[in-house]
């Protein structure tokens, strides 16, 4: 029986893969990988950026920059109705750069019934939060990268497989941590509710 080859980097000390070792003997296979012309750009951007402003830009105007880098003229921007103020923020800051398509979560106003879905208040009726059809609109309207805020866990996943542009996410939604789900990590407080 072979020996198990899934990859468990966490729980490695040394990260020797800094230095150039190729502990699943893959470097040429994944090398590869981004001879794709569409993950190979994607890529060189990425690098561009990380290697240009890396740690002196926020999160929102290295989006920008990686957006200008790929040459985008349509950028998508999906939503979360609880953080419609910063997106109507964000969406002033794009648009002098891009033209912007905008789509909140609950577009359409599908009742969760419908679907047999649970409430979260006690109402006569809840729209359901809408990831799929986020994504089939932006899909419609031509976005060339599609930039996430604040969709819920799970509804973001969704909308990243229906997305047909890249995907890139500048906040991901935590309520209870103010949008700061790495806070979690930091606080010895909130680590011990996960026994570590």
């Amino acid at each position: 029986m072979e020996s198990d080859r899934s990859p468990r980097c966490a729980r490695c000390d040394g990260k020797e893969c800094r230095n150039g070792k190729d502990c699943f003997c893959l470097s040429q296979e994944h090398a590869g990988m981004y001879g794709d012309e569409e993950i190979g750009s994607l890529h060189s951007a990425a690098a561009a950026i990380e290697a240009e402003h890396y740690g002196r830009k926020t999160r929102l105007a290295e989006i920008i920059e990686f957006a200008k880098h790929l040459g985008c003229e349509r950028i998508g921007l999906a939503f979360c109705i609880g953080l419609a103020e910063e997106a109507r923020v964000i969406e002033a800051i794009l648009a002098k750069q891009f033209d912007v398509v905008s789509v909140c979560c609950k577009v359409c106003g599908i009742d969760k019934k419908q679907l047999n879905l649970p409430y979260v208040r006690d109402v006569d009726r809840e729209s359901m939060c809408n990831p799929a059809g986020q994504a089939d609109l932006l899909n419609l309207a031509g976005s060339e990268l599609n930039i996430l805020c604040g969709l819920c866990v799970g509804h973001d996943a969704i909308f990243s497989m229906v997305s047909c542009a890249p995907v890139v996410t500048l906040i991901a939604k935590d309520r209870v941590l103010g949008h700061n789900p790495a806070a979690a990590i930091y606080s010895q407080y909130i680590r011990r509710e996960f026994g570590v």
